[in-house]
């Protein structure tokens, strides 16, 4: 006499399930990959005509900042402060683009960013 209701042996379930495990679980493997190389580049911006230029780390580090001579006046220092800033965010932007890229290419428009697919 056969059971009524509950799992009906085999079916497939725990196979797909195992399955989607260790897609995850590769998945997970291949981020952390990407997040490391990710971390050992330098993203640069320049900004004022190139006199001003910032360089950043995967991580968010400044690692380098290049001023042109001619950009540092004693008599306005705040103009250099403002393009040190400007050079620092766009290069930050830069690295946070890339990071998106890798997310996008990883996830494959699965829509993990903004909330679950379903």
């Amino acid at each position: 006499m056969a059971k009524r209701g509950g799992f009906q042996g085999g079916g497939g379930m725990p196979n797909n399930m195992s399955n989607l495990m260790k897609q995850a679980q590769k998945m997970q493997r291949q981020m952390e990959e990407n997040q490391k190389e990710l971390e050992t580049k330098e993203f640069s911006a320049k900004v004022g005509g190139g006199t001003v230029a910032v360089t950043v780390s995967g991580s968010n580090e400044i690692i380098k900042i290049k001023l042109a001579k001619e950009v540092v006046d004693p008599d306005d220092v705040e103009m250099l402060e403002d393009l040190i800033i400007a050079a620092g965010n766009e290069a930050l932007r830069a690295a946070e683009a890339a990071k998106a890229e890798m997310m996008g290419a990883m996830t494959g428009g699965l829509g993990l960013g903004g909330g679950l697919p379903f």
